[in-house]
């Protein structure tokens, strides 16, 4: 089988900036990364996608923007300063996803699998995404929230170069590529109006 990464244009998932991604988060951002109307719309997703067992949260930092904390969340990210400062989080793991994007956890362990506003930086989403299959049970949600604010240097090119409904686009592929979903629903979460728009990317996993 080849590579479904492959089914995007060369240099797809290149980015301006390629050195390694911990010198970059190295750097403690205790900061929102969107404003609090899109927090609000992440949260509320979480809550309307019954999102309260055991939840892995991808690209985590030191918040998780659920309405209540689920019964057990375990925090992946990068900077361990954010991590450890994260309230929701049970259980924390420093792990960089674009050197391994093989997640450190076994088969079945987890209800949902989030990861919000990063998707955008993962320069091989379609592994990670495999793995977020591999590691949710069945009938498990993966959802995905982004927006159209990012770090651009760390963001992939092909990202940066198209607008919002190309980004849907792009991440209801992805988890079409990945395989072990169904069909992933996309929509916008907040008014079309001022601030940062919020969009949502949700499907379960299927039966193994």
């Amino acid at each position: 089988m080849g590579d479904p990464h492959d089914a995007f244009p060369p240099g797809f998932f290149a980015r301006t900036d390629e050195q390694p991604d911990p010198d970059f988060y190295d750097y403690d951002r205790f900061v929102s990364h969107i404003d609090d109307r899109a927090i609000a719309a992440v949260g509320a997703l979480y809550h309307e996608l019954g999102l309260t067992g055991s939840v892995l949260d991808l690209c985590s930092s030191w918040i998780s923007h659920f309405t209540s904390p689920p019964a057990e969340l375990v925090a992946l990210g990068m900077n361990a300063n954010e991590l450890a400062g994260n309230p929701m989080a049970t259980s924390w793991v420093v792990h960089d996803l674009n050197i391994d994007p093989s997640l450190p956890f076994p088969n079945e362990r987890f209800d949902a699998v989030t990861c919000c506003v990063s998707i955008d930086y993962l320069t091989r989403p379609i592994d990670v995404l495999r793995e977020a299959a591999r590691v949710l049970r069945s009938g498990g949600q993966l959802v995905l929230t982004f927006s159209n604010r990012c770090f651009p240097t760390k963001a992939i090119r092909g990202w940066l170069a198209t607008d919002d409904a190309g980004h849907c686009q792009i991440v209801r592929r992805l988890i079409e590529l990945a395989d072990g979903f169904g069909q992933p629903r996309v929509e916008l979460r907040t008014p079309r109006s001022w601030g940062d728009p919020l969009y949502g990317a949700w499907a379960s996993r299927l039966p193994a």
